[in-house]
């Protein structure tokens, strides 16, 4: 492990001497061990902290001037723009996603830069209605120390729709990156330095989730915890945060419903559900997990369907023709092939895949994309994989896939696929998620708010609502003539509220 190269966090604009105890950062799609990170102990969390606090409070970007901000950010996404081949061949070999996923995906991060700047620099405040010869303005400040807690699917996209809308609003921002991705995220500390933004303004920690995250996320300090994540996650966060009272975003879990109609064509449909299901290996939190297909197309759809996902490539992610990498680890595996074990003890049929697999030398954590035909109540409808185990599921009529779809406990994405107008939107005004797409899947731009519903999550990314949530309001009310005359003898004219 010593002879790896090490990347430590990057705290206050420069890279910190190694901690003692470190962690090692694995290609899943070979088993080799590529670098190390620190293991970051709670007493320098509590420094980085008290750090932050106190550039924060120097007032050097919470007190900047809006179009100092516009052109920092813009600046950071003209520099990423530039480097997105070399964070590609990093994204690639730390998560094992195919590198024409990667190219696609990383090419318009910088997007979410350009966006939260210029909304920063527009961004207008407002006079409200009140009663009398007063007016009343509404100014937004920026919040102070915020934590945000990145996975390790997305790591780049992830961390700049966090960081770009905190950054924007004025916060220091403490990024906590996955210890199973953290590659590319630590890489952005010279970056932004490069483009100006003042030291300790971005600080990014490196980390177990269990340690060096808990470890962030019971600070009293902090003024808001942003995390994407598990339930399991939020809820080991939510405790201290609320004793605290630390407001908390929360993008969690996805079980989204992709609904087939028969209105669509079916080699469409099958086009649209290999994309909905099998990006990423599965690895995303709005993954179609669920193939909810009328009964009018279901049997042409299921046998297109199977020959389809059998012919996907599995492989090298950096081979260009590669169409599906690994996923992210042993554990990974294991989870998936367990969901297969269990959807076939509770009567559902493989279709194909089912199996772990490796690469030529016999290794990586691969497993084959997965279709099982399967029942509503199956805890492969029900429960998320997060891997390329996707169910089939028979559908009768429209108010049975409406029925379904709203039948989990997650509600982050749907897609709905019909070429009748009318039943698309009917359908999705109906079901019960933050994101429903019609005729698309994983669409994302850094305007559309994104979040979700019941326990897929709190608040949104994206869009003014991410920018504002990282800000609070001041009014300041300035009375031109209302007299104090509440406690005269005869008062006239007297106001109270």
């Amino acid at each position: 492990m010593t002879s790896l190269p090490h990347t430590s966090n990057w705290i206050n604009g420069a890279y910190t001497p190694p901690t003692p105890h470190r962690i090692q950062v694995t290609n899943p799609a070979n088993e080799s061990p590529i670098a190390t990170i620190d293991s970051t102990p709670r007493e320098t969390v509590d420094q980085i902290i008290q750090d932050s606090l106190q550039t924060f409070h120097t007032g050097t970007w919470s007190k900047a001037d809006v179009s100092d901000r516009f052109a920092v950010l813009s600046t950071a996404a003209r520099l990423l723009r530039a480097r997105i081949p070399e964070f590609v061949e990093l994204e690639t070999r730390q998560i094992g996603r195919p590198i024409r996923e990667m190219r696609a995906q990383l090419a318009r991060v910088p997007e979410w830069l350009e966006y939260f700047a210029s909304l920063a620099r527009v961004h207008q405040g407002q006079v409200t209605p009140f009663k009398g010869p007063v007016v009343n303005t509404l100014t937004r400040l920026p919040l102070g120390v915020v934590c945000q807690i990145v996975p390790y699917n997305h790591p780049m996209l992830i961390a700049m729709k966090k960081i770009g809308a905190a950054l924007a609003a004025g916060n220091v921002v403490i990024v906590k990156t996955s210890e199973l991705g953290p590659l590319s995220v630590l890489q952005l500390g010279p970056l932004f330095k490069e483009a100006g933004l003042p030291d300790g303004v971005l600080q990014i920690v490196s980390g177990y989730g269990a340690e060096t995250g808990r470890f962030l996320c019971e600070s009293p300090h902090l003024a808001r915890i942003d995390v994407t994540g598990g339930i399991n996650t939020y809820k080991a966060i939510a405790a201290s945060a609320s004793a605290n009272l630390i407001p908390i975003t929360a993008e969690l879990g996805g079980k989204a419903p992709v609904c087939f109609f028969p209105s669509v064509d079916v080699n469409q449909a099958v086009r649209a559900a290999l994309f909905a299901s099998f990006i990423a290996s599965g690895q995303t939190c709005v993954t179609g997990s669920r193939l909810l297909v009328h009964a009018d197309l279901y049997d042409a759809f299921k046998e297109l369907l199977a020959k389809r996902v059998q012919a996907l490539r599995v492989g090298d992610p950096a081979d260009d023709k590669t169409q599906i990498g690994s996923v992210i680890s042993k554990a990974a595996v294991e989870r998936c092939a367990a969901f297969v074990e269990q959807a076939v003890q509770e009567g559902g049929r493989v279709l194909c895949g089912g199996k772990p697999t490796t690469n030529s030398d016999g290794k990586g954590f691969f497993f084959e994309p997965t279709v099982i035909e399967t029942h509503a109540e199956s805890n492969l409808a029900c429960a998320e994989v997060f891997g390329p185990v996707i169910a089939l599921l028979k559908c009768e009529s429209e108010d049975e896939i409406v029925r379904v779809a709203n039948g989990t406990e997650f509600a982050l994405g749907a897609s709905v696929w019909s070429n009748d107008f009318t039943q698309a939107h009917r359908v999705a005004s109906q079901i019960e998620a933050g994101i429903v797409w019609i005729n698309g899947h994983h669409l994302n731009d850094p305007s559309s708010p994104w979040g979700g519903f019941k326990q897929s999550g709190i608040g949104k990314e994206n869009g003014l609502e991410a920018y504002e949530s990282y800000t609070r309001v001041k009014s300041t009310v300035m009375n031109y003539g209302v007299p104090p005359v509440w406690f005269d003898d005869e008062p006239a004219d007297a106001r109270y509220g």
